[in-house]
């Protein structure tokens, strides 16, 4: 896996009480299925009550804790403010996390029961579908919904790795794709929901995960580049910005 490089993420800048403040999304559409790309990172699908995420990478700082490495452990509760706040707006029927939920294959059956209990809250009256990722393969333990290598629903494929066979409706993450914009001689990079109208890339919904270059070599052969447009997450709004316009 290509080596991800660390941004500034916008969403940190909210206090909690501001996640549900106005906003201005980016209306698409994938494979004609009408979608909202939303500034704090979730995808949905009004048609269908579908959320869709990607990435959350739960537990990451325990995970590295595990392995001697120490950073700050706020990394979960961090990402679960953000999906919660994701929820309330648009209460969906059906929540879809498109792999590498927990950051790896201990991190769902040694999660904290507070944690456990607010995915519980989150889940309640409604679908859950964990995608399995290459960091959790096995899905998770002791959590609502359930677990699937992939999911296919309303002309729509959901599956955490991109594939070059078969793109025509797929959503997918793995990538964390970003991107990056200048204007009067300064340069804001962001991470960014990447789609071409046939198929759409997730950006990472951690808040300790990093980003890919949409210019960089692994995003080749995904999309059209004529008509592939990257829509950056700002603080309040999302910033769509044509591949052909992006620095690098």
């Amino acid at each position: 896996m290509p080596q991800k490089t660390t941004m500034m993420n916008p969403r940190l800048a909210y206090a909690p009480s501001e996640m549900i403040s106005p906003f201005t999304g980016a209306e698409i559409a994938i494979n004609g299925v009408a979608a909202l790309c939303d500034p704090l990172g979730g995808l949905y699908l009004p048609d269908h009550g579908i959320l869709v995420v990607s990435d959350l990478h739960l537990e990451k700082g325990a995970a590295f804790a595990r392995r001697g490495m120490m950073l700050p452990p706020y990394d979960t509760l961090a990402t679960l403010n953000i999906l919660t706040a994701v929820i309330a707006r648009y209460d969906p029927k059906t929540v879809i996390s498109l792999g590498d939920n927990f950051h790896d294959r201990r991190g769902s059956q040694l999660m904290p029961d507070s944690f456990r209990t607010m995915i519980g809250e989150l889940a309640r009256g409604r679908d859950w579908i964990w995608i399995n990722g290459n960091h959790d393969p096995d899905g998770t333990t002791g959590l609502p919904g359930q677990s699937a290598d992939e999911l296919v629903h309303g002309g729509l494929v959901f599956r955490h790795e991109p594939s070059l066979v078969a793109g025509k409706g797929e959503v997918a993450g793995h990538l964390h794709p970003s991107a990056t914009v200048g204007r009067r001689g300064k340069y804001v990079r962001r991470p960014c929901f990447a789609t071409d109208g046939t198929r759409l890339v997730m950006p990472a919904f951690g808040v300790l995960t990093g980003g890919l270059d949409l210019k960089h070599k692994a995003m080749h052969g995904l999309f059209d580049r004529a008509a592939l447009i990257a829509h950056l997450l700002g603080r309040d709004r999302i910033y769509s910005v044509r591949f052909d316009s992006l620095i690098g």
